[in-house]
């Protein structure tokens, strides 16, 4: 069973940056892709950004430009850079990995808060 763990959510003013993690209890190299969703009070989960296992990345218009994701498989690890946030950033955001391509999101994270002052 995988287990993925997200860490480095926060507080943070408009403008500001934080980098989350993603830690995986197996071989991310195994998955075809991994990715961010982030859900806000009252909102459905929308997916922010992906990166397959080739180092193929997409990302939600909202966020582009602003947040990077990458991988670092040695480390079995994922993370998001978020640069130049805004409040509404403001969410819980998972963590997931898709196993094969085209198949469902299986594994999720517990997800870790990220706040965003104005």
């Amino acid at each position: 069973q995988v287990q993925l763990v997200e860490s480095g959510g926060g507080l943070v003013q408009a403008g500001g940056s934080l980098r989350l993690s993603c830690a995986a209890s197996g071989s991310i190299f195994s998955f075809n892709a991994m990715a961010w969703y982030r859900q806000a009070p009252g909102k459905q989960r929308e997916s922010v950004a992906t990166i397959t296992n080739r180092g193929r990345t997409n990302y939600a218009d909202s966020v582009k430009g602003r947040f990077t994701i990458s991988r670092d498989n040695a480390k079995n690890t994922v993370y998001l850079r978020m640069d130049s946030l805004k409040p509404e950033d403001t969410a819980v955001y998972y963590c997931s990995a898709q196993l094969r391509l085209g198949g469902a999101w299986e594994y999720w994270g517990q997800g870790t808060q990220v706040t965003v002052s104005s």
